[in-house]
């Protein structure tokens, strides 16, 4: 396996993964600490809240999308030393990221809020009128997966392993599609006799993940979909140390394609109405 480059293995070696985070990213790591700070009062909200909104917690979406944001956030800043030299140094890169983050705080900003009312953030006709401007920061935040896969797809001089290479862009460049076909489903769900929506006042519900075990819900190719950027990297990481560059490519081309077909496999499931049921949930 070609090494990432021994200059940046030799600086990773000195610092701590946090610090190798900061020096990677500082932005995009900075806003995942904070994220995954806010956490703690949201848990200790959850803790002594009695509120509920249809059937569950008003602090159970905050924490969970506190918990996502920064894991994408820690993610995508551990990805930026990968991007083409130098690009993290220009202006329109850090006018993007900052829009990326704010996008996010703003997300966090109305689903916070809407627990601080007593109220729901989506499906919550007293404020459709946030649906579009929201919708775009969904896809801003989101799009920064396209712009890390097209970058590093297209870096000539990438300092990666060609296969792991191959499994980043392709995983990043997956994680945007597939999440903005299974947001975009989400968001007009309301309308479905078969979406429970917002609630797990149903039974069956599984209030852990909010995931319907009595029909279809799209909330669950929407989660597998985010994590593609997490799973096929892992793929092409054993593949680019085990398997000889060639068998090591189309490990990751499989593993993206099987990967895709399950995520349209729970979207299919959703459209029908159908329960995801998997190890027993």
């Amino acid at each position: 396996m070609s090494t990432l480059a021994a200059t940046t293995h030799a600086t990773s070696a000195r610092l701590s993964p946090l610090s190798d985070l900061f020096r990677r990213e500082p932005l995009f790591a900075g806003a995942a600490m904070v994220f995954a700070a806010l956490m703690v009062p949201t848990a200790f909200a959850l803790l002594i809240e009695q509120r509920t909104y249809q059937g569950i917690n008003v602090w159970i979406k905050p924490l969970k999308f506190l918990f996502s944001f920064a894991v994408y956030l820690a993610t995508l800043a551990w990805f930026a030393d990968w991007l083409p030299r130098g690009t993290t140094k220009t202006l329109w890169y850090r006018a993007y990221a900052g829009f990326v983050v704010f996008a996010i705080a703003a997300e966090i900003v109305w689903v916070g809020g809407a627990a601080a009312l007593g109220t729901g953030s989506h499906y919550n006709t007293a404020v459709r009128g946030l649906y579009p401007l929201m919708g775009f920061f969904a896809v801003v935040l989101t799009s920064a997966t396209l712009a890390y896969g097209v970058l590093i797809w297209r870096d000539a001089s990438s300092r990666l392993d060609p296969v792991f290479r191959l499994s980043v862009w392709i995983s990043l460049i997956l994680t945007f599609g597939l999440t903005l076909i299974a947001a975009t489903s989400l968001s007009s769900s309301s309308q479905s006799p078969h979406v429970i929506g917002n609630s797990v006042a149903v039974a069956g519900g599984l209030p852990i993940m909010a995931w319907s075990r009595s029909g279809g819900d799209f909330r669950v190719a929407h989660f597998f979909a985010t994590h593609a950027m997490h799973v096929i990297p892992a793929v092409g990481f054993v593949a680019s140390l085990l398997l000889p560059r060639t068998l090591g490519r189309a490990a990751v081309i499989l593993a993206s394609v099987a990967y895709t077909a399950f995520v349209g496999f729970t979207y299919i499931h959703a459209l029908q109405g159908k329960p995801f049921m998997m190890f027993g949930l």
